[in-house]
């Protein structure tokens, strides 16, 4: 995309990006992906399954026609995914999982580092260790904690990140990565959100230079950052707030649909 030409395409970061972690997009941000429907592709890529998307963002959008839905492109597991609206609503397209052993693997390798590292929670909210499919999930604190108790878990992100490094080290062929505000996430080697750019970009014959992304964690060790790194171009915000008075001042610039 060059420093005039507007977007084809743009993705966005769903946690702390669209919504609050683990929380319903403000109807603002509904109308506001809806409209972006109507002038370009709209995607969401996050490292969440497709319950989170479904409770986050798709049963919170306004009412639409099913061709505007058709523009909106949903890619859980950083695009290991991907669901695309159909005849019943949003449907999977693909999903790439992760094979038995490599899960049993992957739940024991998470499990034994945060026990060791004691960032193992005895009394969590909800399930810290989730199977995605194609991807394994720790939430530190449990999949239902507070937003206030995740943002006071580590503010500096250094326990997340010895976790994530104790767990490579002991399954090399995987990817460990940091996730959420307290997650780690373990996929196939590759994985990550420039993985999803790329996946999108093969789905719907837009370049990558004709797409924008909008994330909220593009700093270096943040999950959004691998976008940045490969060279799409970048939108970084601190909250949905900012995400919608981004796209205010974006929609005007760009044609609507013919």
């Amino acid at each position: 995309m060059s420093n005039t030409a507007p977007p084809l395409l743009v993705a966005f970061d769903l946690d702390d990006t669209l919504a609050p972690s683990k929380t319903a997009i403000d109807p603002r941000i509904g109308d506001l992906l809806i409209a972006l429907a109507g002038r370009v592709e709209v995607a969401i890529i996050s490292g969440g399954q497709i319950v989170q998307f479904r409770s986050q963002v798709v049963d919170r959008l306004p009412d639409a026609s099913a061709d505007l839905l058709r523009h909106i492109h949903l890619m859980p597991t950083c695009g290991t995914q991907y669901y695309r609206h159909g005849a019943s609503g949003f449907e999977v397209v693909y999903a790439h999982a992760l094979t038995d052993d490599e899960k049993s693997r992957a739940l024991a390798a998470v499990e034994g580092e945060a026990r060791r590292l004691d960032l193992w929670e005895a009394e969590p909210w909800g399930d810290i260790l989730e199977d995605r499919g194609s991807q394994i999930t720790f939430s530190a604190l449990g999949q239902r904690a507070p937003l206030d108790a995740k943002t006071a878990w580590d503010p500096t992100g250094a326990r997340k990140n010895a976790l994530r490094a104790a767990v490579a080290d002991r399954i090399p062929d995987l990817e460990v990565r940091s996730g959420g505000s307290t997650s780690v996430d373990i996929t196939h080697r590759g994985i990550d959100k420039a993985y999803g750019m790329r996946k999108l970009a093969e789905v719907t014959g837009i370049a990558l230079e004709d797409m924008l992304f909008v994330g909220d964690r593009l700093d270096p060790d943040g999950n959004d950052y691998p976008v940045l790194a490969m060279g799409v171009a970048c939108h970084a915000v601190e909250g949905w707030e900012q995400t919608a008075v981004f796209l205010d001042a974006l929609l005007p610039t760009l044609p609507p649909r013919v």
